[in-house]
Formats: C-alpha cells, structure tokens, sequence
C-alpha cells in the first residue's frame, strides 16, 4: 500500500513537467530555466544526502558511506552531468519553446523504445520481431503528431520535433551509463547535477546570458523551483522509495503508464491548450509500441 503511495506520488509530479516546463518558458529562456531548476534539483539531494533521518528512507545510506571517490567515478559523473542536466534538458526545454507541450511530451515519451535500440549496439542486442514490431507503433505515433500537429495551438514544426526527438537519445543515453554504474542512484544523480551546474555556468558565462536573470518575474523563479523540485529531484527519491518497499518492480513500474495521460489532464487544465484527438491516437500508439516491447519481456520469461 505505501510502496503504491508512494509511487503514484512520483507519478503525478512528473506529470507535471511538461506544463511546468511550458508555463515557465513564458517568463524565461530555457536556459535561465535549467540553470536554476538545476541549482534547486541540486540544493534539494544535497539536504536529502546530508538529513540522515530522511536519506535513511531510501534503504541505502549505508552503501554511500562505503563507496569510496575515485577518478573513475568523477569521470563518469561528468561525463552524467554533461548528458543530464546541461544537454538533456537544454535540448528538451528548447522544443518545448517551440512546440505545444502536448506533442513534446508524447515525442519525450518515446525514450523507453529509443533505449532498447540503443542497447542494440552498445549492449549486442539483437533486434527482434518485437522490438521491431514495437519501434514501428511508436512513431507511427510520431507520424500522427506530425500530421496532426497544424490542429494544436502553436502548430508542429518539424525541427522542433527533431529537437524533441534528440532529446530521447540523449535521455536513453544517460541510462544506458546509469545501467552500468553501480554507484548509488541519489549520490549519483548529485554528483551530475553539480557537474551539470558547472557546465551551465560556463555556459551562461561565456556566452553573455548570466546577466538577465536578475530581471526575470517572480513566476520565472517560482516555475524553476517547482522543476528543480518534483521534476529533477524530490520526484526521484520518491519513486526510489517505492521501488524500495514494493515486492517486485513490477507491482509499481506498470504505474509509470499513467504519466503521459495524467500529463495531458495537467496540460489542457494549467497550460491552457485543447488536446486534440490526434494528440491522444499519437500517444495511444507510442504507449501501445512501449507495451508491445514490454510484453516480449513477459513472453521471454514465461518461456
């Protein structure tokens, strides 16, 4: 019961993110919005890494305090850091600039295929009649949005959608090198956002941009902490705690289903945009090709 609590916690702020990260782009640049959403994401794991008595919830304090540094560990989280939050969502939060939040959320969602396809090479997977039959669901989904997109406040550009559509390598990317870290997952993700922070600060340095911030309105500050927050941060350590006290991964990971769709309530009630039908047969298809992947997994097993 508390692991699906929890879970559903997670779940409906990561649902988010997508009108969060659509209402903040109206009072700032997507820069200004990862620099300081990553400042906050970083502020919030470190109170959680250093409150013993909230960081013992997660179940792995004491693995942290074994794990030593070393320089193969400060260069993968790096190179983590680079990927996320400084490429990631600086590639992601500029297609939301350009796009409807619907169609940039459904096109994101499609990161779970574009792992498996990445393991293909990277881990000598083979690609199967599943996942091929699961790639070809997911964007046809792709293809709806596209053709749809003319519909929706705001239209669909094309080199948006590909903006969008990076940003899922980029995101499969990073997991694909947290499936070979084994690092803690909480300590790992602060050690990114540090580096991540380091390099939006030279960013922003070097190219002129550090000087705006001091004039942005109150709503700017006020979207950046809630991204920092319950998309970057607190959202994650939550659903580690679920996962925690759930029996198998599989009693709160089918959970994670529900994301896109609470996503589009969020959207047409906050965001203020009419979600259209060729918004939900786009998604339809992106979650079916994620299911259709999933239940190869199942079918293996049952084997």
């Amino acid at each position: 019961m508390k692991a699906g609590f929890l879970a559903l916690t997670a779940i409906v702020l990561w649902s988010t993110a997508a009108t969060a990260f659509k209402i903040s782009l109206r009072y700032m640049t997507p820069y200004q919005l990862v620099l300081m959403s990553s400042a906050v994401s970083l502020a919030a794991l470190s109170l959680i890494r250093l409150s013993s008595r909230a960081f013992r919830g997660t179940g792995v304090a004491q693995q942290i305090k074994n794990q030593p540094s070393n320089s193969h560990s400060i260069g993968a989280s790096a190179l983590r850091g680079f990927l996320n939050p400084f490429l990631y969502y600086m590639v992601l939060l500029e297609a939301y600039d350009r796009l409807p939040a619907q169609i940039a959320m459904v096109i994101n969602y499609l990161w779970p295929i574009v792992l498996v396809l990445l393991a293909i090479p990277v881990m000598k997977q083979r690609a199967g009649p599943w996942t091929l039959a699961a790639t070809a669901v997911c964007f046809a989904g792709v293809v709806v949005l596209v053709l749809g997109g003319g519909s929706i406040d705001g239209g669909a550009s094309l080199p948006a959608i590909g903006l969008a559509l990076i940003s899922t390598v980029i995101w499969a990317t990073f997991w694909l090198l947290n499936l070979r870290s084994s690092e803690e997952p909480v300590k790992s993700l602060q050690a990114g956002f540090a580096f991540g922070l380091l390099y939006l600060l030279v960013y922003g340095i070097s190219m002129g941009r550090m000087g705006a911030l001091t004039a942005l309105p109150w709503q700017a500050f006020a979207g950046a902490v809630w991204v920092g927050l319950f998309e970057m941060g607190i959202a994650f350590v939550v659903w580690l705690r679920a996962l925690s006290l759930a029996e198998t991964t599989a009693d709160v990971g089918s959970l994670v289903y529900l994301t896109p769709f609470l996503s589009l309530l969020f959207i047409g009630a906050a965001a203020g945009e009419s979600i259209t039908l060729w918004t939900l047969g786009g998604l339809l298809l992106v979650t079916a090709g994620i299911a259709v992947q999933k239940l190869k997994g199942h079918v293996k097993a049952g084997q």
